[in-house]
């Protein structure tokens, strides 16, 4: 009786395990790796950025037919920091191959305070403030996790437009960056 009862128990949770499991791989969203979006869909690449270092005006669409690292962070997490140190030593073996664009998306930062860990830590690619609009249409893009700094989230879009988030969470090594770009889209 013990048996059947323990059995019948194993039965069901493997019936609910596999249920989630289910509707997870249909979500996107819940998804950790996305992959082959298309980039005329994605309204955060058309929003106006201010890069706080030039004062320059831009679009991450201006960069179209250019291998695109796009980078959410907050000058107080120091997992974005370590993240940009190895951005910076990606640029200083692939050149300007690639673009990058940091955008902060803590609302309670400001340019200064950009510019000032920029300056501070020798980075030398676009950094911008991420405007509300850009980060809602990121957040319905990929979910929470874009704007969860200490995940040091990275989205890569390639030549052809099509784009994804970088697989896995935390800081990115040179050697990993550049093995996600040589991946593509």
């Amino acid at each position: 009786m013990n048996i059947k009862r323990n059995l019948w128990l194993w039965v069901v949770i493997g019936v609910i395990v596999l249920i989630g499991i289910i509707i997870l791989s249909n979500n996107p969203k819940q998804q950790e790796n996305l992959t082959n979006q298309n980039q005329g869909n994605a309204a955060w690449v058309n929003v106006e950025l201010k890069d706080v270092r030039t004062g320059e005006i831009f679009k991450i669409s201006d960069f179209e037919g250019n291998k695109v690292l796009i980078e959410s962070f907050a000058v107080w997490c120091p997992t974005c920091t370590k993240q940009q140190k190895e951005i910076k030593k990606l640029h200083d073996e692939v050149g300007d191959s690639i673009v990058s664009i940091s955008l902060d998306t803590d609302p309670n930062e400001d340019e200064s305070k950009i510019l000032a860990h920029v300056n501070e830590n020798g980075f030398e690619w676009r950094y911008a403030v991420s405007p509300i609009e850009m980060t809602q249409s990121l957040l319905s893009e990929f979910g929470n996790s874009i704007i969860n700094a200490p995940s040091a989230p990275i989205v890569l879009i390639c030549e052809d437009g099509n784009y994804r988030k970088l697989r896995g969470s935390g800081s990115k090594s040179v050697e990993e960056l550049k093995e996600e770009l040589k991946r593509g889209c």
